[in-house]
């Protein structure tokens, strides 16, 4: 029997699926959990355009967009202080990850961070210790999908209102 996530796989974001990556938007109550997606994909395009890795990803169910992740490498900004939190350089980061509101809750989020992660273990920018990732304290759904990925909680850097959480690969 089929599984009803066996279909899911990640489509890197290009011309031809812009749109309606653009138009996936999480539930009301998870907006400040997620950045909007327009916004990630000018985010990844600034950080090319600086040199750095940014890989945006439709997460698709067959034909159909059902959401959205984004992995880079390499990522900080400038106010970032690496003594602080040195898995900014060198590592892989989950930048983003994100459902559709209308297709949450199938285990599709799961699958893609699965597909996420196999991505990265193929070191598409060379080799690196850790992958990392963050999110909104309050969004326990997350904390509970990266804690079953083996992803660990670090304290909060100063300045950040994120939690950030990592795993060594």
């Amino acid at each position: 029997m089929k599984s009803k996530t066996e279909d899911i796989r990640l489509v890197k974001v290009g011309i031809k699926n812009l749109d309606e990556l653009v138009d996936l938007e999480p539930q009301k109550s998870q907006y400040d959990f997620v950045a909007d997606n327009c916004y990630s994909l000018a985010e990844a395009y600034a950080n090319l355009m600086d040199g750095r890795y940014a890989q945006p990803f439709g997460i698709y169910k067959g034909d159909t967009p059902v959401g959205f992740l984004m992995i880079g490498f390499n990522i900080s900004d400038e106010e970032d202080d690496p003594e602080k939190f040195p898995l900014l350089q060198n590592n892989y980061l989950i930048w983003r990850l994100m459902i559709d509101k209308k297709y949450q809750g199938k285990g599709y989020g799961k699958r893609a961070m699965e597909l996420a992660m196999d991505f990265v273990r193929t070191f598409p920018c060379g080799k690196a210790e850790y992958c990392w990732l963050s999110y909104n304290p309050e969004n326990e759904i997350a904390r509970k999908l990266y804690r079953s990925f083996g992803f660990e909680e670090m304290p909060m850097p100063e300045g950040w209102d994120e939690v950030p959480a990592v795993l060594k690969l």
